[in-house]
């Protein structure tokens, strides 16, 4: 029996020595010593991981006696790679270890887990072209997210536009060429989406929601970090795409609805090679849908493929693509008289059947569009990485346009009908490369981005005059009756493509090509002057040169612009509640024009400094319960000086030096008070005025691009987490405005289009694999309009069904 005894101790002893292998421990935090919770933390061609705690600590035993590199990586960090001889019976204590934030591209490509707050996002590299927190940053923005999308079966971008706090569609997609693209009114000006994934995209047509990740709407005049190209004096659109992740899956959904609405997405990812990091995902939806009037329709066919390669853990690659094939009609707005008072006022006194599209399904425009990104990626150090972009767009129109305008020549409220066959191309290449650091010196932490960025727009138009082709009555009256001709016509005008051909074959056709560059370098720097006080600074040096008409050089011009931007953070409960204020800025190229009369003798060239564009805003955000609830309350004020008008007391000559000053207050919620139930909702006051103009048609008016005063949303989705409902979810919202001006001059008087809230509602099914909805769209039927100049009728109450399969 000692016999034995003895035996079994050597085996025990023999087998503690061999069994025991290395232990490797540390803590990781952020610059700021913060301990980051729930790091990844991996041995490189191995299965083994752990991740950190609380505290930050993580501890892992290779079982290898080798040389080994552990990786580390979070979400919204640079990754790091720490290579160590592993050898046994050693306990190696890696000390603190620091993750520096990093850029978007240069993430981790993962798919996020269940967020607690699904209607919000609140962190982006793209607003300040660096990786800060909403909380952080100076600027204010909102962020409808893809999760939003989903609840609310949203199938086209106004839609999804419309749970951006103060964001007001002025008029839909016309399709036409070189702005064919909605205008939206945003602290009160217009704007156009022309930026995706922070680099300029561009579209005639309609957005397709099936590759949007989020949009982001940033606040207030944005030229310092984007320029004048992409943005308006309040704000811009950004489109997020979504991009590759590590892994095999995808979606595809059907929704099908009313007004002959059907719409099918498919969305793949994939590794191409796990070895080598490269994943490819694609996304491509197909869509047909009717109008609600009497004629009327769109149809497009959309691809996105994407790509991501990660060569190490400092190079990486990225391609992004947006293929568009689209044909649509354009929406037939009733454009009101903006010289002279219209016989109307108001809807009623216009006697306007909305049901009548005053067009014809032959008479369509084809919008095909093309979006391309490649991004390069490198880790120059842990402070310092390289980010190099270039994109290229491309967007057509091709087909027949129309627009109804009120002369004020014929007799009660007569609209004539003009249009032409357009033949337009618009093309933009951005060249950008930007140094972003994250650095101290001495105990001040900065973060900084340097950049350099190049933009070249060249339009083409070889798009026929405009003919005449008949007037309607907003009733359904119709006649043939030229205004500008002394006799009484009463020529028919078919509605059809030989009839229109046959017209249009008296016009001329144009023969324009124009270019402009654009050269730029800016910076800006966030600056912590203590954990809770930090500055924002940037400047950006921009240099326009525009050779306008390529066939005439007299056209040709250069101008040079500095545009600053100041903020100030102090965060009284840190990464919880804010007090900002904000200083920031815009312009517009002006260019010159030639001045006096012909008859007088040779025009002379009159040269115009940029119109400027400054804010103040000040306001508060948090970020309160564990994410639970994200709020932003702010107020504006907004001058533009220099607006260059026509001269009152010559129309040949042009003056500088209009103000309009657009002032206002926005709150945003984003909510998530118990497990399944979120909950957005925004609103916003603007009150803007022509306060400086020699022009006295507009002088002490609302400018017609402010949109309505007031605008509201609210969005509520809740799902039930357990029993016999589980999965089971219900959906509600509303979005309201205040009355707007259609036209609002001196000597025209006011047109004014009635105030609106409009409900929808939703029910759904959510299973593992798969999700049912059904969605209705103003739901009690409103009769509202919106327009900008214009009378625009909005879709009246619409149902949709919706199955979505995920593997």
């Amino acid at each position: 029996m000692s016999k034995l005894y003895i035996l079994l101790g050597i085996i025990f002893i023999t087998h503690s020595a061999y069994g025991q292998s290395s232990k490797i421990t540390g803590t990781i935090t952020d610059i700021n010593q913060t301990p980051l919770f729930g790091v990844n933390v991996l041995v490189q061609n191995s299965t083994l991981g752990t991740q950190t705690d609380e505290n930050g600590n993580f501890s892992i035993q290779p079982t290898s006696n080798e040389k080994i590199t552990l990786q580390f990586s979070y979400l919204g960090f640079k990754s790091k790679e720490i290579k160590l001889d592993s050898n046994s019976n050693q306990h190696i204590d890696l000390g603190n270890i620091i993750l520096y934030e990093g850029n978007e591209i240069l993430n981790e490509v993962i798919v996020e887990g269940e967020r607690l707050n699904k209607f919000s996002r609140k962190k982006t590299a793209y607003v300040s072209k660096l990786p800060l927190k909403d909380i952080e940053n100076t600027q204010v923005y909102s962020t409808v997210t893809t999760e939003l999308l989903k609840s609310q079966l949203v199938v086209n971008f106004d839609d999804a536009l419309n749970n951006a706090t103060g964001v007001e569609s002025l008029w839909s997609s016309t399709g036409r060429g070189g702005d064919g693209a909605g205008y939206y009114s945003l602290r009160g000006f217009s704007v156009q989406p022309q930026l995706v994934n922070g680099l300029p995209g561009l579209t005639n047509g309609t957005i397709n929601p099936a590759n949007i990740e989020r949009i982001e709407v940033l606040k207030g005049p944005s030229a310092t970090l984007f320029g004048n190209a992409v943005s308006s004096y309040g704000g811009l659109i950004n489109v997020v795409t979504k991009k590759p992740y590590v892994g095999t899956g995808g979606e595809l959904t059907f929704t099908s609805g009313t007004y002959g609405l059907n719409q099918i997405i498919g969305d793949f990812n994939t590794a191409l090679s796990k070895k080598d990091d490269i994943y490819f995902r694609i996304n491509t939806a197909y869509t047909t849908e009717q109008s609600f009037q009497d004629a009327g329709f769109r149809k497009s066919f959309f691809v996105a493929p994407s790509l991501s390669y990660k060569v190490n853990n400092k190079l990486s690659f990225s391609f992004y693509g947006e293929i568009t094939q689209a044909e649509q009609t354009n929406p037939t707005f009733l454009f009101l008289n903006r010289a002279a008072p219209s016989v109307a006022t108001n809807l009623e006194e216009l006697g306007y059947n909305n049901k009548l599209s005053f067009t014809s399904n032959d008479l369509s425009l084809e919008n095909p569009t093309q979006n391309y990104r490649v991004e390069m990626d490198y880790k120059l150090s842990d402070t310092w990485q390289s980010q190099s972009l270039l994109s290229n767009s491309s967007t057509s129109t091709t087909g027949y346009y129309t627009y109804l305008y009120d002369y004020g020549i014929l007799e009660g409220n007569t609209f004539s009908r003009y249009l032409n066959k357009q033949n337009a191309n618009t093309q933009t290449t951005d060249i950008q490369q930007n140094f972003i650091g994250d650095f101290k010196i001495a105990s001040l932490r900065n973060r900084m981005v340097i950049g350099v960025d190049y933009f070249n727009q060249t339009q083409t138009d070889n798009s026929t005059g405009y003919g005449f082709y008949g007037n309607v009555m907003p009733n359904g009256g119709f006649n043939g009756d030229n205004p500008f001709t002394p006799e009484v016509e009463t020529d028919a005008y078919p509605l059809s493509t030989s009839g229109v051909d046959a017209v249009l074959a008296a016009q001329g056709v144009n023969n324009i090509k124009s270019k402009f560059h654009i050269y730029s370098l800016y910076a800006s720097d966030v600056l912590n002057l203590t954990d809770n006080l930090s500055a924002m600074i940037g400047l950006r040096l921009d240099h326009f040169d525009n050779e306008g008409n390529l066939s005439n050089e007299e056209d040709d011009y250069t101008q040079t612009t500095i545009s600053p931007k100041f903020g100030l953070l102090y965060q009284p409960i840190k990464d919880r509640l804010t007090v900002f204020g904000n200083y920031q800025n815009g312009f517009t190229n002006v260019a010159p024009v030639l001045v006096g009369d012909p008859n007088d003798g040779q025009q002379t060239l009159k040269t115009f400094d940029p119109e400027q564009a400054n804010q103040l805003e000040f306001g508060v955000k948090t970020n309160m319960f564990n994410g639970r609830l994200n709020a932003t309350v702010s107020y504006y004020d907004i001058t533009v000086k220099d607006r260059v008008i026509t001269d009152p007391a010559s129309p040949f000559n042009k003056i500088q030096g209009g103000e309009v000053v657009s002032k206002g207050i926005e709150i945003e919620l984003n909510a998530n008070p118990l497990k399944g139930l979120n909950i957005r909702a925004g609103y916003s006051n603007n009150d803007s005025e022509t306060t400086v103009s020699d022009n006295t048609e507009i002088l002490n008016r609302r400018p017609l691009e402010a949109g309505p005063e007031t605008l509201y949303n609210l969005w509520a989705n809740y799902e039930f987490q357990s029993g016999q409902f589980d999965g089971f979810g219900l959906g509600f919202g509303l979005n309201g405005s205040s009355e707007r001006f259609a036209i609002n001059y001196a000597s025209t008087g006011e047109f004014i289009l009635p105030s609106y809230t409009i409900a929808n509602a939703s029910i759904f099914y959510q299973a593992n694999n798969y999700r049912l909805g059904v969605k209705l769209n103003n739901a009690f039927n409103k009769e509202y309009y919106k327009g900008w100049t214009t009378i625009s009728p909005q879709t009246p109450r619409a149902l949709l069904a919706n199955l979505t399969y995920t593997f």
